[in-house]
């Protein structure tokens, strides 16, 4: 049966592409944000069978929460917009992840002790940050999660973090009140609830450690610290409050865990929450010498293998036609006929292998890094646009804003002409539309000699359709007027949309429209 959501256009904005995930509350669909010149992000949707008001208010108070954590934590998965759809459907837009499950990472292999050490660190980071609270009307609303256990982090890779993980579902968090009456009755996971999230209790924050106890000693041997007769509740109820758990060695002997370690996991495991840590602050304080201690051996692997990076190294040349489109932008160098000076100029990068539309951009090398190593805190504007009279000109925009780098809120704008009568505005404006990307290539000021940093972006089908459209006009246009002139009421059109543009860049999500 076919998907009726797969091609809709969502709020004339969100191109819904593929489905990519279900779940207890709703689907999750992978869209281009059209508006944003294709950006790829992630839609979940409301389940059709849950659309009661509770069901309906839940779904916007985890829209809301994850949007207000996302801006204090980057563990937290970032939701960018709220809304319904045609049918009365709500939905929200999130960060489209690709990456693992932390159960599908624990299934795999055994961790290595630093590498649990670097994913406990942060998944207690993002947890952390929702204990400490949100703030709603001048309040301060702590948050518990409720559903904490391995299917709901996602551990992704980021080009300059590494490993970096991603808390997920807040759809049973509740914010705590001083009345107590949003806590009191049973949801959560069988297996990782706490005893007093079994029994319907008002809970704290004391709660996501129990559970949080299960998934590390779970992390640590593969194998969980409790097992019931069978999945009933009855069964998990007398389980979480009478069954000891198992030590470490029990399940895996091989496990070598440091003492205070196993002590830490174990504690978390307490009946009683006043037998537990108190604050994911001390476990994180508990983490912090042991991945000191643990990771001393990994750091000083890593600086002898930068070490060895810095000698010479001798390595047959390849041959040109071997060389991809991203490896071939890196071996280029700043034209001669070009000044050393921030500017932005498009060019038909040719090689044996193929031929590619690029930006080339000269920019401070400290500016360079950071969008590099921020790769996580990029977001792109790609739009183009197009005049015929008096000669046909197209304005092609590329907008990057990085939260790291631009904190004045103005993104870097990267704006070039096509002179649509000439063979090589007619040529890169085919390359666009036949390639359905185009590259940037970033030479730094202090080093032009060679391509710095290389990216991608991808063009959607509707702007495709358009530049494929333009292109042909203006085969038959005829020209009645200089270029320069319609490249300034390019430009002075430009600039009526330029601020709506900003503000879809930067934008925090409306609290309002959330609650």
């Amino acid at each position: 049966m076919t998907d009726p959501r797969i091609g809709q256009l969502l709020s004339n904005r969100y191109q819904i592409s593929q489905l990519i995930g279900r779940g207890a509350m709703g689907q999750v669909y992978k869209a281009e944000d059209i508006l944003l010149g294709g950006v790829v992000v992630a839609v979940k949707f409301l389940s059709q069978t849950l659309l009661t008001r509770k069901m309906r208010d839940r779904f916007r108070s985890e829209a809301r929460t994850c949007a207000l954590l996302s801006t204090k934590s980057m563990h937290i998965v970032r939701v960018m917009d709220y809304g319904v759809d045609d049918q009365e459907v709500p939905y929200y837009v999130m960060e489209y992840l690709e990456g693992n499950s932390l159960s599908e990472v624990i299934s795999a292999q055994n961790l290595p002790l630093p590498r649990f050490l670097n994913l406990a660190r942060q998944i207690c980071g993002g947890i952390q940050c929702a204990h400490h609270g949100i703030t709603i009307d001048s309040n301060l609303y702590p948050i518990i999660h409720r559903d904490i256990k391995p299917s709901n982090i996602l551990v992704t890779q980021d080009s300059g973090y590494g490993e970096l993980v991603k808390i997920l579902d807040f759809g049973i968090s509740k914010l705590l009140q001083s009345d107590g009456s949003q806590t009191s009755s049973y949801m959560g996971t069988l297996a990782y609830s706490s005893p007093e999230q079994m029994e319907g209790r008002e809970l704290d924050s004391r709660s996501d450690i129990y559970s949080l106890g299960i998934m590390f000693f779970e992390m640590l041997t593969g194998k969980m610290p409790l097992q019931a007769d069978t999945h009933s509740f009855g069964s998990w109820y007398k389980t979480h409050h009478f069954q000891p758990p198992h030590r470490i060695a029990e399940l895996n002997p091989n496990a070598k865990v440091p003492k205070v370690l196993e002590t830490l996991v174990m504690s978390c495991l307490e009946k009683m929450p006043q037998d537990r840590p108190q604050t994911i602050d001390d476990i994180l304080k508990a983490l912090e010498p042991l991945e000191q201690r643990y990771n001393a051996t990994r750091q000083i692997s890593h600086r002898i293998g930068e070490a060895l990076l810095r000698r010479p190294v001798v390595t047959p040349p390849r041959k040109e036609d071997d060389l991809s489109p991203d490896e071939a932008c890196q071996l280029t160098t700043w034209p001669r006929d070009k000044p050393i000076a921030q500017i932005v100029f498009p060019h038909i990068l040719e090689t044996k292998r193929e031929t590619s539309a690029t930006i080339w951009v000269m920019l401070p090398q400290q500016e360079i890094e950071n969008i590099q190593i921020g790769k996580l805190y990029n977001q792109f504007f790609k739009t183009f646009l197009c005049i015929q009279s008096p000669h046909p000109v197209l304005m092609w925009v590329t907008a990057l804003y990085n939260q790291l780098q631009h904190k004045d809120g103005n993104p870097r704008w990267l704006k070039c002409f096509l002179d649509l009568k000439t063979d090589q505005g007619q040529k890169l404006t085919r390359l666009l539309i036949d390639k359905k990307s185009y590259y940037i290539l970033f030479f730094a000021i202090e080093d032009p000699h060679h391509c710095a940093y290389v990216m991608p972006l991808q063009l959607s089908s509707m702007q495709r359709s358009q530049l494929l459209e333009w292109m042909l006009a203006s085969q038959t246009w005829a020209s009645m007027g200089k270029a320069a002139t319609s490249k300034d009421l390019l430009k002075a059109e430009f600039e009526k949309i330029k601020p709506k543009v900003i503000e879809d860049l930067i934008r925090t999500p409306s609290i309002k429209a959330l609650t």
